[in-house]
């Protein structure tokens, strides 16, 4: 891997890289890419983009995707089997022990349909607690409103991921659950106390802080600063000292409207408060040329952090798919008669 690697993760425009596109990212030599459902196809194309942009920086780069069931997934029917939302997956279940057994089971499954078409890396689990006054946005992929239960079911989704040869990306540090906002949108404001966060919304994070990759929210957590925790040097430290996550921490996507400022200053903003990774999804070529040039090449301890993620990345195994359907349809009975 060379040493100029740049500190940024990006997206591209469609099912196939655009000459201009491979050109760009040739030089800019990205972390990593992510794909969305403009870039999926049939699995044979899919297969190809995947190798594409892995060849155009030749390199084994990390391609990542959201794909946690409900509307937060890119690969759907007739290719790839769709699922529940996560909150009314983790619902249908009385007990905890049986809900996270199903999610590590679904995650499995879908680590096997990723790795069949070339993407090592999911963004999940989601580890953020819904409340009642959750924005909708977030709330249906939240895993539930106790942070014990979160905990369970999240640590069982990355061990689901990790086992299938995935990168599981936490996601929103230090939590997304208070935000009554859309952050594609609006900036929202946590005015809760200090105790209260560190107790329920930050506890799950906390439990999953020795997993390879995260992800930030661009939320404002009013009792400790004024300035979204993306851009926030109090709040990456948190992220880094109270919660003791020290793996590579990648900014939620820079275009979202909850961040203010040119694509530059966004990308600035961040990587100086501490993140390590600047995410940009659109896809847009002038866009992602702003970013790149304001992220960089990655500083010694983000390259340190982002091969120690990389080394988490096991071989896909062989897997029983059938065997692990089963097992899960067994869960599904076995509650419906309980």
């Amino acid at each position: 891997m060379t040493l100029g690697m740049g500190a940024a993760i990006f997206g591209c425009a469609g099912p196939a890289l655009l000459p201009a596109e491979r050109a760009f990212f040739r030089d800019a030599d990205p972390f990593g890419f992510i794909l969305f459902a403009r870039n999926v196809e049939t699995p044979d194309r899919l297969r190809r983009l995947t190798a594409d942009l892995r060849d155009v920086v030749g390199r084994e780069a990390p391609v990542l995707i959201d794909q946690e069931g409900g509307r937060v997934q890119r690969l759907r029917a007739p290719y790839w089997r769709d699922w529940l939302p996560p909150l009314d997956a983790v619902a249908g279940f009385q007990r905890v022990e049986d809900a996270a057994r199903a999610m590590q089971l679904q995650a499995r499954i879908i680590a096997a349909e990723l790795r069949a078409v070339g993407i090592d890396a999911n963004c999940a689990p989601v580890a953020d607690v819904a409340r009642e006054t959750t924005h909708p946005f977030l709330k249906n992929h939240c895993y539930g409103t106790d942070p014990a239960v979160v905990s369970a079911v999240a640590r069982a989704v990355a061990d689901g991921c990790l086992a299938g040869g995935v990168l599981p990306v936490v996601k929103h540090m230090p939590g997304h659950g208070l935000s009554v906002m859309d952050t594609h949108h609006d900036l929202p404001t946590v005015r809760v106390g200090r105790a209260e966060l560190q107790a329920v919304d930050f506890a799950p994070f906390r439990a999953l802080a020795d997993l390879p990759m995260a992800m930030t929210a661009h939320i404002v957590f009013s009792d400790y600063d004024d300035r979204p925790a993306t851009q926030s040097p109090t709040m990456i430290k948190v992220i880094r000292d109270e919660i003791g996550f020290h793996g590579l921490l990648l900014t939620d996507d820079l275009n979202m409207e909850a961040l203010q400022g040119s694509l530059a200053s966004r990308t600035a903003a961040s990587l100086a408060a501490g993140c390590d990774i600047a995410l940009h999804c659109k896809g847009d070529l002038a866009q992602m040329v702003e970013v790149a040039t304001a992220a960089g090449e990655m500083r010694p301890d983000t390259r340190a952090r982002a091969m120690a993620a990389l080394a988490a990345r096991r071989p896909a195994p062989e897997v029983d798919i059938a065997g692990l359907e089963a097992d899960l349809a067994a869960l599904h009975r076995r509650t419906a008669h309980a």
